[in-house]
């Protein structure tokens, strides 16, 4: 029988591993406040949507702001969900959806503001970080429908929203940043599918 690859964990599991207490009463609260887990997940979009208008502008300290209140607003949604016991699942549709609109408003923000400076270069390497966003994603949904939970690789959406943040702090890492997230997304992309392929391969000969 062949060996099962290795499901290391990502930074953003073991992040929600430790805040998940904290997480659970926050939920809590807002459960019972009447909060519905659609209506955080809706009100965190609308905060990148924010974001991006303010990143296109070239206010990036505003946009960071920004961001970081809309930060907790994706992982309160599943812990209110959690609490509530919620049965049907297009809570998790709606919130893979969303998430990838705020892909494209982040990397199409990032873009424009580099197009209207002149950096042609840079806008075509923030649609590759967007394609590589969209792909690691896509991957792990289509896994799931072959039974296998992927979750591998340095650049699942949390570490990719803390690179922008980090680069929106300190404008200079920008080029670099956009660089690191289009090479290091098509990559993981590349691993999970790799993942994938020594899974199911490794049942076939099992």
């Amino acid at each position: 029988m062949a060996p099962t690859p290795q499901h290391p964990t990502t930074l953003t599991d073991r992040a929600r591993a430790l805040a998940a207490g904290t997480l659970t009463r926050i939920a809590t609260a807002l459960h019972r406040a009447g909060v519905h887990p659609d209506m955080l997940t809706a009100a965190g979009l609308a905060l990148v949507g924010v974001a991006a208008v303010f990143i296109g502008r070239g206010e990036f300290i505003t946009a960071v702001i920004v961001l970081l209140l809309a930060l907790p607003l994706d992982a309160l949604d599943g812990a209110v969900a959690r609490v509530m016991q919620r049965k049907n699942r297009f809570g998790a549709l709606l919130d893979s959806t969303l998430d990838r609109y705020a892909d494209a408003f982040l990397f199409v923000s990032l873009g424009y503001y580099f197009a209207i400076r002149g950096s042609a270069d840079l806008l075509l390497v923030s649609a590759a970080a967007l394609i590589g966003s969209y792909g690691v994603s896509y991957v792990r949904a289509r896994a799931e429908g072959l039974g296998v939970d992927v979750k591998i690789g340095l650049f699942s959406r949390l570490e990719r929203l803390a690179v922008v943040i980090i680069c929106l702090l300190i404008p200079a890492l920008l080029p670099y940043g956009l660089w690191l997230l289009a090479i290091g997304t098509n990559f993981t992309t590349f691993q999970r599918l790799w993942y994938v392929y020594r899974v199911l391969h490794n049942r076939e000969v099992s």
